[in-house]
């Protein structure tokens, strides 16, 4: 699959290093390549809506919306049309089959578990997917690949956007997004720095700010964190302490949702994640119009609008929705 063309030559994004390697693995293993450009699928369904939410001052997640409209429903879709019965791809999650209904489950390897990515799929999806590695941690993976001869056995894990990849992230946002300056206010509303641009941040977010030194009440210096974005004033909220009170909640909202079942679930008590690689954390589901909202055990730290709250029943991905907004009760 070919899902990027801007800059498709770069360091970030060499789709062609990319097909090499499949052509290389699809020589070794014996089996026929089919190349196929999805790059206006991608644009008109992900990266659009990307933008738009990054404008709009959320920190969408791209995988979770990739996965849903290009792996999962454009490439589906294409290999249907080929005479395929299912497709297989090495996301690291399990499909289980019970009583004719599909459930989609973590993988067995938690530290690379990518279930949460996958939560918006459906009934049909998991029907026609198989997810090979689910089973296997990666090292094994590595292990067998090397085992079989594939000349990718020890290339680098992927990481950054989805068929993006890896690069300055601001600078990226920079070609494609409108932004405005403005000032990063403390908890007191002091100005205490200017800020680039809502866009180019995040809940949470530590590095890039260009706060170092700056003393709370002249005592020791605590790191300064991104908490909030005020969109009327165009203003940066910035707290000092990772565990500051404006970093926590116990409480979210979410909209936007997808349920692996085909329906909202009928349990009460459940575990969320709110970010990739996040433990599972204790919760109380409460169902609204329009989306649910989640009430924690343990206060959860930045909970970031634009991101996705993922629900559980244990290792079962019971689907989830884009978290709205966050509250401290």
């Amino acid at each position: 699959m070919k899902n990027w063309e801007d800059d498709d030559d770069s360091e970030y994004c060499s789709s062609n290093v990319d097909f090499v390697d499949a052509a290389a693995v699809a020589d070794v293993v014996g089996i026929e390549l089919e190349h196929v450009n999805f790059a206006a699928e991608y644009k008109d369904r992900v990266f659009a809506e990307f933008l738009r939410e990054y404008q709009a001052g959320r920190t969408p997640n791209p995988d979770v919306l990739c996965n849903a409209e290009i792996k999962f429903k454009a490439f589906l879709d294409h290999a249907l049309r080929l005479g395929a019965d299912k497709i297989a791809t090495g996301h690291y999650a399990r499909v289980r089959e019970s009583d004719g209904r599909f459930e989609l489950l973590k993988g067995l390897d938690p530290a690379k578990d990518q279930s949460y990515f996958l939560h918006r799929l459906t009934q049909a999806q998991l029907a026609k997917t198989l997810f090979p590695v689910g089973e296997l941690k990666k090292t094994e993976v590595r292990r067998i690949a090397e085992q079989i001869g594939l000349p990718n056995a020890q290339k680098k894990d992927s990481t950054g956007i989805c068929f993006i990849g890896e690069r300055p992230f601001r600078e990226f946002l920079n070609r494609y997004l409108s932004h405005q300056p403005g000032p990063m206010l403390d908890e007191r509303g002091r100005e205490v720095g200017r800020h680039l641009g809502l866009s180019f941040y995040t809940l949470g977010q530590r590095q890039g700010l260009g706060l170092g030194g700056v003393k709370k009440g002249g005592g020791e210096h605590q790191p300064w964190f991104v908490a909030r974005k005020d969109i009327a004033r165009h203003a940066l909220i910035v707290v000092q302490g990772h565990d500051h009170p404006w970093l926590l909640s116990r409480s979210l909202s979410a909209d936007d949702c997808s349920w692996t079942a085909g329906e909202p679930p009928q349990l009460e008590w459940l575990a969320a994640k709110t970010r990739y690689r996040q433990a599972d954390a204790a919760c109380r589901y409460e169902g609204m119009a329009g989306g649910f909202a989640l009430h924690f055990e343990q206060a959860q730290w930045a909970v970031t609008p634009g991101q996705s709250a993922v629900v559980y029943d244990g290792e079962v991905c019971l689907g989830g929705g884009v978290i709205g907004a966050a509250a401290a009760g």
